[in-house]
């Protein structure tokens, strides 16, 4: 008799294993990445810089799978060292990666080595790029060139050798399914850094989100984008120093942001991360209405929605309200009267609430 089959479920182990990945805490980008810069869109990089949106969301296995491109470097260097290639791949005053920064520090390129004695041009300096794939990417690439399949990893290279002064790239590709490596050798090329060195300067030290590459949510690279909902919808950006209008990235120092309404001159990275009280929002990433009106020595701004309802950012009072608050409510939530009464009973300890406890609001 042929056993019926059984049910198959994941090992506990194997749960456990992806649980920790999914628990590990994840780093904030303080500064806008070479490895980002090659993004088509420019309102997703401010988004992002701005730590506008919670981001991509991944799950355990994906942050496993993005993690074996980490792993993969050590495999190149030892290979490159193999061949007799002399490779710098660690800063011996830091203990990390080389990296390079620009735009007042707020703009980072991270190399994964520089190397000499390769057998093209033994006696040129090359930055060292290492890559993951899976075949369908791979063959792309061999088929096209960096440029053309992976424009994203061009401009990181670019920027890359523009930032370490180094005039080539030795770019390498792994096939993760038959680990077969594909190389290329980049020159710079000044025009394209150029570009993206404008564009960096762009994000960074724009006040309000730059233009997308579409209005129309539906667009499949937009339905994509982990800032889709702030962008498209009507969900308000995340609250921090760098959502606020009272915060600016400066042109000077190692990536410094400043509060004018604390006069902080450089606030740290916890300080940007938590906000405080005096949070408000940056006008353009409220969306709900127009500015009607606001009051710089009383700290808020008044919007209007298209049919008239007035609502404010500022101290939290009847009609008034903290980021915190606008972030967690949606519109519905500030237009029912039941809900404001439940509120406004209770101020000044009223508090702002999760989101989901408003979807059927919504």
């Amino acid at each position: 008799m042929t056993a019926l089959p059984q049910s198959v479920t994941e090992l506990p182990t194997v749960t456990a294993m992806r649980t920790w990945w999914e628990q590990k805490l994840g780093r904030v980008s303080r500064r806008l990445g070479a490895s980002q810069i090659g993004q088509e869109c420019e309102r997703r990089l401010w988004y992002s810089f701005r730590w506008a949106s919670k981001g991509e969301g991944f799950d355990g296995r994906m942050l496993r799978l993005f993690d074996r491109g980490h792993r993969e470097e050590a495999v190149f260097i030892a290979e490159l060292r193999g061949i007799g290639a002399q490779v710098h791949d660690i800063n011996p005053q830091t203990g990390q990666q080389y990296e390079f920064t620009a735009c007042g520090g707020h703009f980072v390129a991270k190399i994964d080595g520089a190397a000499l004695n390769l057998p093209e041009a033994p006696k040129t300096w090359h930055v060292v790029g290492f890559k993951t794939s899976n075949a369908k990417s791979f063959a792309a690439v061999k088929k096209d060139g960096v440029l053309k399949a992976k424009p994203e990893h061009y401009a990181q290279n670019q920027v890359e050798m523009r930032l370490a002064d180094l005039t080539r790239t030795l770019y390498l590709m792994v096939n993760k399914d038959d680990d077969q490596v594909y190389g290329e050798r980049i020159r710079e090329d000044k025009v394209a850094q150029d570009a993206l060195m404008a564009k960096a300067e762009r994000v960074i030290f724009s006040p309000e989100p730059l233009p997308g590459i579409s209005k129309d949510p539906a667009f499949f690279k937009c339905k994509m984008c982990p800032a889709s909902a702030v962008c498209h919808s009507q969900q308000l950006a995340e609250v921090s120093c760098r959502t606020c209008l009272h915060a600016t990235p400066e042109k000077d120092g190692d990536g410094r942001w400043s509060c004018a309404k604390r006069s902080i001159p450089s606030l740290t990275l916890a300080e940007q991360q938590a906000a405080c009280c005096d949070h408000l929002f940056i006008p353009a990433l409220v969306t709900w209405g127009a500015v009607d009106d606001a009051n710089e020595a009383e700290n808020w701004v008044q919007y209007k929605t298209p049919d008239g309802f007035v609502f404010r950012n500022g101290p939290r009072a009847v009609g008034s309200y903290s980021s915190k608050e606008l972030n967690a409510l949606p519109l519905a939530a500030l237009r029912s009267d039941e809900l404001q009464a439940i509120r406004n009973s209770s101020l000044p300890d009223a508090e702002w609430v999760p989101r989901e406890d408003f979807k059927a609001v919504a």
